[in-house]
């Protein structure tokens, strides 16, 4: 893993105003509204990562570009965190369905082979009572021959 990834905070407030084009004075007053939240160090120093003066320049862009308030501002960085987090659980959930799928595949397969096997007559040690598939909404049913459905 990089130890000076986009989330490590090493820039002191003085850079990262330089950086972001914003006064210290502006970046302590985004801290203390919400709007950005460096690290700290032990001292309570403050330390920006390359995010958050990425996020310094978004703040300031919708300020001054858009007229956007800064409850504005917090208001539309706050969906924009909710946004992400909903697309990271809807991913999770379609790798969650694919996965399901693949093991709904693979247990159709087993059943069409042990099916085989029985009109074959090659499984002597299945229960008692012949299997039929009934077809619900695409999902193989099985059931013994002759109970009522």
């Amino acid at each position: 893993m990089d130890a000076f990834g986009d989330d490590t905070p090493v820039y002191v407030i003085s850079v990262a105003a330089q950086l972001s084009g914003l006064h210290p004075q502006t970046l302590r007053t985004y801290d203390r509204l919400g709007l950005v939240s460096p690290g700290r160090t032990q001292g309570r120093g403050r330390r920006y990562s390359m995010r958050d003066i990425v996020l310094l320049r978004e703040i300031q862009r919708l300020s001054q570009e858009e007229g956007v308030n800064l409850s504005g501002i917090k208001h539309i960085l706050g969906l924009q965190r909710e946004n992400a987090r909903l697309n990271d659980e809807l991913q999770r959930a379609r790798e969650t369905l694919q996965d399901l799928a693949n093991e709904l595949e693979s247990t159709r397969a087993v059943a069409a082979r042990l099916a085989q096997q029985r009109r074959r007559g090659e499984s002597g040690d299945a229960p008692g009572g012949d299997l039929v598939p009934i077809r619900a909404t695409g999902v193989v049913v099985w059931h013994e021959r002759g109970r009522d459905r």
